[in-house]
């Protein structure tokens, strides 16, 4: 079993979970219960990883033919990491697999052209600490600078791009990525891109300095509450459409199941929280 930790600091994935169920959290970012990834998650894995090594190249080199040739190796790579035995039911099942990893990777030629691209960061760190103590982190996929130092923050997605009333949570995301930015650099990004290689389509945003005030603000409350949950232990299971797609249903209340006992220390609420 995994060793329960603390959390400390808050990344945007970690940030959706408690938003979307705080028992979910719980489970990933506390107790760390081990998850068996999708296909879709491992995907998009080899995807980024192809993308990443393919801006390790030379502008001249960054062809659709030497992108297409880096699945295999980075595929083998992938797999020597971690156990993935399971994830497919036969040799059909994975070539077809492969099959649908070299249509994302073609359909990301059809989107930009990368030989003429010189980015400023690929697989970018960013982390901060905000002026009330709270810890911010995150990978951005591609940082983007121009001559005139204008900022594009850019993530590859594989799926399709949602339709505009569900653009909340990739865009929350991405404002999490400028807020750091504009934090540790003095600069609000210029464009926000979302590349969904599932359909060719792009999601763009340009954040203002005031909204990402507003959002920061927004982030800080949402920390704290986060906080409390940890010290108390109090993560509330919250159902939606989206638990059908949870990992952990036996351990949830929602449908019969329990959790494991708290595996860290616990304070009354509004007493002195430990240190985090």
């Amino acid at each position: 079993m995994p060793q329960a930790t603390r959390p400390t600091q808050l990344s945007p994935s970690r940030a959706l979970d408690f938003q979307q169920c705080p028992l979910l959290y719980r489970l990933r970012a506390v107790d760390r219960l081990p998850e068996e990834p999708s296909k879709a998650q491992v995907q998009g894995t080899l995807v980024h990883s192809v993308l990443e090594r393919l801006y390790e190249m030379d502008a001249g080199e960054r062809t659709p033919e030497e992108a297409l040739a880096m699945i295999e190796p980075e595929w083998v790579r992938i797999q020597s990491e971690g156990d993935l035995g399971g994830l497919f039911d036969g040799l059909d099942d994975e070539s077809s697999w492969l099959r649908g990893v070299r249509r994302l990777v073609e359909t990301y030629f059809g989107m930009e052209d990368p030989t003429r691209l010189e980015p400023h960061r690929t697989e970018c760190l960013v982390s901060t600490t905000l002026d009330d103590g709270t810890r911010l982190k995150g990978f951005v996929d591609r940082a983007d600078v121009n001559g005139d130092g204008l900022v594009r923050l850019v993530d590859y997605k594989t799926g399709r791009r949602p339709s505009d009333r569900f653009c909340d949570k990739p865009l929350f995301q991405m404002k999490f990525y400028a807020l750091v930015w504009w934090r540790t650099r003095g600069t609000v990004p210029k464009l926000l891109r979302l590349m969904y290689l599932g359909d060719g389509r792009f999601l763009d945003y340009s954040p203002t300095e005031a909204e990402l005030e507003s959002f920061e603000n927004g982030i800080k409350a949402l920390w704290g509450t986060m906080r409390e949950a940890i010290a108390t232990g109090r993560f509330l299971p919250q159902r939606s459409k989206l638990c059908g797609w949870c990992s952990f249903q036996d351990r949830c209340p929602e449908f019969g199941g329990e959790p494991p006992d708290y595996p860290l220390p616990t304070v009354l609420p509004g007493l002195e929280m430990p240190p985090t």
